[in-house]
């Protein structure tokens, strides 16, 4: 292992199925960078020195010439497809569902990673986290030790983490002295006047603080976390292999994690989030980035083209 060295894993395999298209990779930069960009520029100013692409198969030329052949990083770069069929003994010689095309969630994606030796962040394409979020955990990987159950993550008030536009997925976190004691991922949060509605799928509902710290998908791992997702991911075919729907979320990997040995320092973020969730939230993010260029966090180009 490289001591010193930090990854960042970049999950970017979803199809943005409430927005419309591929929302990885729309444009919303003054020189036409993606949300992805800003957060690779974020994370190489933050010192994370190899970057790993997860993607699926049916977009992997439109990422290839929209996004790797514009953004300069001076850092090592792989792209690894997420396929269907990659997946732990014995289901990868017997696919539970051997017709599903569709990935089986963002657990499955950070372990088609399972190549990389190195502690290393795992973040969502399609979110802005803020340089600081990048730094917090940039440090705290660079002197994790590669062979502990003791990763972190960066958490961040639900209040900064929603859209004007609908309801939006998080890991509701639970946390005391700094540390992660639970996560549940609730798929259907709303802000009200002054809560947080979770619409259940039962349809009932649940009242959360703003202050509330959620997990936005930004965590800092181990290698070896590969060992705990190849058992949960086994684990959830047994159970749910058969559902042409069914997703196995990292978040609940990680909070079952919690149950066996493994620990997570929350690294509380001041940055607000936000992302092109729904097709209305695509003005609101350039107008955000626009003022970013506008204060000098960003140059008015990236890569330095304009």
């Amino acid at each position: 292992m490289d001591q010193g060295k930090v990854a960042l894993v970049v999950m970017a395999a979803g199809m943005g199925s409430r927005y419309g298209g591929i929302k990885q990779l729309d444009s919303v930069g003054r020189a036409g960078e993606t949300l992805l960009e800003f957060g690779l520029f974020d994370a190489v100013h933050s010192g994370f020195d190899r970057v790993v692409f997860i993607i699926r198969r049916d977009i992997e030329a439109d990422f290839r010439r929209l996004i790797l052949h514009r953004v300069k990083l001076e850092v090592p770069v792989t792209v690894v497809v997420q396929d269907p069929g990659d997946l732990p003994a014995p289901f990868a010689a017997a696919s539970p569902n051997p017709t599903r095309t569709k990935p089986w969630g963002t657990a499955q994606a950070v372990w088609a990673a399972r190549g990389l030796d190195v502690p290393f962040a795992v973040i969502n394409a399609d979110d802005f986290y803020g340089r600081r979020s990048y730094a917090l955990l940039h440090d705290w990987l660079a002197s994790a030790d590669p062979r502990s159950l003791d990763w972190a993550m960066a958490g961040y008030k639900l209040k900064n983490t929603l859209s004007d536009h609908g309801t939006v997925s998080r890991g509701i976190c639970g946390v005391s002295a700094g540390m992660l004691t639970g996560m549940v991922e609730h798929t259907r949060l709303q802000a009200r006047t002054d809560t947080v509605v979770s619409t259940l799928t039962d349809g009932t509902q649940e009242l959360y603080s703003p202050e509330t710290i959620v997990s936005m998908n930004m965590f800092g791992f181990t290698p070896r976390v590969f060992e705990v997702l190849e058992e949960r991911l086994r684990h959830f075919l047994q159970t749910h292999g058969t559902d042409p729907q069914a997703e196995c979320y990292l978040p609940t990997v990680v909070g079952s994690a919690l149950e066996t040995g493994a620990t997570v320092r929350v690294l509380e973020s001041p940055e607000t989030w936000f992302g092109v969730t729904y097709q209305p939230d695509r003005e609101s993010v350039r107008r955000r980035i626009g003022e970013l260029v506008v204060r000098g966090v960003y140059p008015p180009a990236l890569w330095g083209l304009r």
